[in-house]
C-alpha cells in the first residue's frame, strides 16, 4: 500500500491538498493501493474512492482553517494504522502527518518519498518574532527532508528556496499536474459569463488561493484601484485569516462594488467556470512555489499575471505563455491596462499557456507510479 500522507486534505482545500487529492485519485485508478492520512477536518469528510485516515486535531491559531494534528495520542487510529501493509510512505509536508509517515517508514523499513511545495520561513515568521525559534523549526524541517529516501519538488526554481534552508541533500523534479486540462470551450465560457452576469465586454479578473497577507493580496487590491476608472470585475476565491483586512481595505480604496468575496469553492466543477470565465488571472504572490492555481486557470485558457523574478513566476515567459510585472503597484496596473487594450494578445497568450503549463494528473500518476516501483525495488536490493 502506498500512504499519502498531508497536514490539509478535502474539505480543506489549498494547492498541496489539490496535488495529494489528485494522486491518491488516479494512482487509485490506475490499479495501485493507496490512503491518505491526514488530521480531522472541522468540516467534515469528502467522500473518496480509497480509504482516508484521519486522526483527532485542533485548529491552528491565526492559520484558518488549518489544523495541528497529533496522531500518536489518538490511540484507535495509531492502532489502526501501524497495522496497514505499506510498501512506501510519500509526506507532502513535514509536520505531524510527514513525521508520522517518516516513523512509520523507519519502522517498516520502507522507502519514503517527501516533497518540499511551500515556503515555510515566511509562515513562521509572520507569528514568531524570535528569529533564533525560526531558525530552529527551519533546521528541523532540514533534517527532515535529510532523512527522506528521496526529496522531490515541483519545479526547478523551488531548488533555490530549499537550499536557502540549508539543504544540500539530491533533489527529483516531479511536475504537478492538473485537473482541468483538455477541457476549455468557448462556448462554455460565453454561458458561464452569461450566468455570472459579466458582459461580454467587461473584464474580468481572478485570484484564487488564500487569503493571507503573504500572498502579496494587499498589493493586489491596491494595484486594482488604479484601475477603479474602468469597468470590470474582479472575484477572489478562498479563505484565511486575512479576509476581513482584505474586505475593509477594498472598502476604503473604493472598489467594493468591482470587487467581490466569494469565499471557499471546495467544488471544482463550479471553481472551474470561474477560470473559464476570467480574462485575467491575477498573481502578484512572492511567497509560492509551484502555484496550481496558475496551471489550472492556463488550462482554461486564462494567463496570469505575475511579478517577474519571483519563484511563482519561474515557468512564465512573458507575453508568451504569461504575463511579467515589475514588482510595484503601478507597474502591476498599467500592465493590466495595457492587456485590456490588446484583446487578441490574451487570448493568444492563453492559448499558449494551456500548451506549456497545463500537464494532466493522469500522466503525472504513471511518472509518479513508475518513480514509486524504481524506489521500491532500490530499496529492497539494499
Amino acid at each position: 500500500m502506498i500512504g499519502l500522507f498531508n497536514d490539509c486534505f478535502p474539505p480543506i482545500m489549498d494547492g498541496v491538498a489539490v496535488a495529494t487529492q489528485n494522486y491518491a485519485y488516479w494512482l487509485h485508478r490506475k490499479g495501485e493501493e493507496v490512503c491518505v492520512v491526514t488530521p480531522k477536518a472541522e468540516a467534515g469528510t469528502v467522500p473518496a474512492p480509497y480509504p482516508v485516515y484521519r486522526y483527532v486535531s485542533v485548529p491552528i491559531p491565526r492559520r484558518k482553517p488549518y489544523r495541528m494534528g497529533f496522531p500518536y495520542i489518538d490511540l484507535p487510529f495509531y492502532k489502526h494504522i501501524s497495522k496497514l501493509p505499506f510498501t512506501l510512505m510519500h509526506a507532502h509536508c513535514p509536520f505531524s502527518s510527514g513525521e508520522l509517515a517518516m516513523h512509520l517508514a523507519y519502522a517498516r523499513h520502507v522507502p519514503i518519498v517527501a516533497t518540499f511545495h511551500s515556503k515555510y520561513r515566511a509562515d513562521f515568521e509572520r507569528v514568531i518574532p524570535n528569529k533564533l525559534i525560526v531558525e530552529m523549526i527551519i533546521k528541523r524541517i532540514v533534517n527532515f527532508y535529510n532523512r527522506a529516501d528521496e526529496v522531490w519538488i515541483p519545479q526547478e526554481s523551488v531548488e533555490e528556496t530549499l537550499r536557502e534552508y540549508g539543504y544540500k541533500g539530491k533533489v527529483e523534479v516531479v511536475d504537478n499536474g492538473n485537473d482541468f486540462s483538455g477541457t476549455y470551450s468557448e462556448t462554455e465560457k460565453i454561458v458561464c459569463r452569461k450566468e455570472m452576469d459579466i458582459p461580454d465586454d467587461m473584464p474580468l479578473f481572478l485570484y484564487v488561493g488564500q487569503h493571507i497577507l503573504e500572498k502579496n493580496l494587499v498589493f493586489l487590491l491596491h494595484a486594482v484601484a488604479k484601475l477603479r476608472m474602468f469597468s470590470f470585475k474582479m472575484f477572489f476565491i478562498g479563505t484565511g485569516y486575512a479576509v476581513n483586512t482584505l474586505k475593509e481595505l477594498s472598502e476604503k480604496l473604493e472598489i467594493s462594488d468591482k470587487v467581490s468575496f466569494l469565499g471557499s469553492i471546495t467544488e471544482r466543477k463550479v471553481l472551474r467556470k470561474y477560470y473559464l470565465a476570467a480574462d485575467l488571472f491575477l498573481f502578484p504572490s512572492l511567497y509560492d512555489n509551484a502555484p496550481l492555481v496558475v496551471r489550472e486557470a492556463a488550462a482554461l485558457h486564462t494567463p496570469s499575471v505575475l511579478i517577474g523574478g519571483s519563484t511563482a513566476a519561474a515557468k512564465i515567459t512573458d507575453n508568451v505563455n504569461g504575463f511579467l510585472s515589475s514588482n510595484s503597484e503601478e507597474a502591476f496596473a498599467q500592465k493590466i491596462v495595457q492587456l485590456l487594450q490588446d484583446k487578441p494578445q490574451v487570448e493568444m497568450v492563453g492559448k499558449r499557456a494551456s500548451e506549456t503549463l497545463a500537464r494532466s494528473w493522469e500522466d503525472i500518476a504513471d511518472e509518479v507510479s513508475d518513480r514509486y516501483r524504481n524506489l521500491i525495488k532500490r530499496y529492497c536490493r539494499l
